[in-house]
């Protein structure tokens, strides 16, 4: 199969960094597990461009979900750079990172992370509530995303009353909320049906669409890195190969050309 590249990454191949939201250059995680050393990222080197919607595949252990946690500074690297806006987070303190993290980052993770007290509206408020501010000076921007995600009616549910897919449709939202530089989506739908599974992945899609946001996300399914711009595939803490499913969401397709670079 022949890869085509699309305008904007022949752009930001061009030209390192130009436009791009995330950057990472030789980024090593390497951890101590009994007395064994393990290599979790060996020299990635990764942009991912403004606006874009990609997705990282891998076997288990591969570093998919390693190389996540990095680029949203929630693991530091053994080495190697990070940049995201532009900002280094190796260079930010603990405190500075997870500020920055907090408002320039929407993280969605496989388990919703939602409070069980609080309602899906209160939950989607939780970063704003966090920073000391009140839900009433954002009740219009909390409204506006429950109309994004589809769960207006749902809005006063808490999540023992929700389903999984409307679970992770109210995270969604909450990484939404500060209009963040971009969205790390680690294995979104690893506890969902396939329905649930493909109207996450549809809204993932709709969102990089209509809001022009960029997102990253984590998933060993085929059918749902097809409907990213690129594909990203990880073997053993390298990258190994990418492709672009070419915005036809072909999980044939997609699994067959995962299966020639990881294989």
């Amino acid at each position: 199969m022949n890869e085509v590249v699309d305008a904007q990454a022949a752009r930001a191949s061009a030209e390192p960094g130009r436009g791009a939201v995330v950057v990472t250059r030789g980024l090593r995680k390497v951890y101590q597990s009994g007395g064994e050393r393990v290599v979790a990222l060996d020299g990635v080197d990764l942009e991912v461009p403004a606006g874009s919607f990609y997705a990282i595949m891998g076997a288990s252990g591969s570093g998919k979900s390693t190389l996540l946690h990095v680029i949203g500074g929630l693991t530091p690297p053994t080495s190697g750079t990070v940049l995201v806006e532009g900002r280094d987070l190796s260079a930010l303190s603990d405190r500075a990172r997870t500020i920055f993290r907090r408002r320039r980052i929407g993280i969605v993770f496989q388990e919703y992370n939602l409070l069980p007290t609080l309602t899906a509206r209160e939950n989607i408020a939780l970063p704003m509530l966090v920073d000391g501010r009140s839900l009433r000076d954002f009740e219009r921007r909390v409204d506006e995303l429950l109309t994004v995600v589809h769960l207006q009616a749902r809005a006063n549910h808490r999540p023992d009353a929700l389903s999984g897919g409307e679970q992770q449709r109210v995270a969604i939202a909450r990484a939404l909320l500060n209009d963040p530089a971009i969205i790390l989506a680690d294995e979104p739908t690893g506890n969902l049906d396939s329905r649930q599974s493909a109207e996450i992945w549809t809204l993932l899609r709709r969102v990089a669409d209509e809001r022009r946001k960029t997102i990253l996300m984590v998933t060993h399914e085929a059918p749902g890195a097809a409907y990213a711009d690129r594909v990203i595939v990880l073997k053993d803490g390298r990258i190994v190969g990418t492709f672009e499913p070419k915005g036809v969401a072909d999980a044939t397709l997609v699994a067959a050309r995962y299966q020639e670079l990881a294989g």
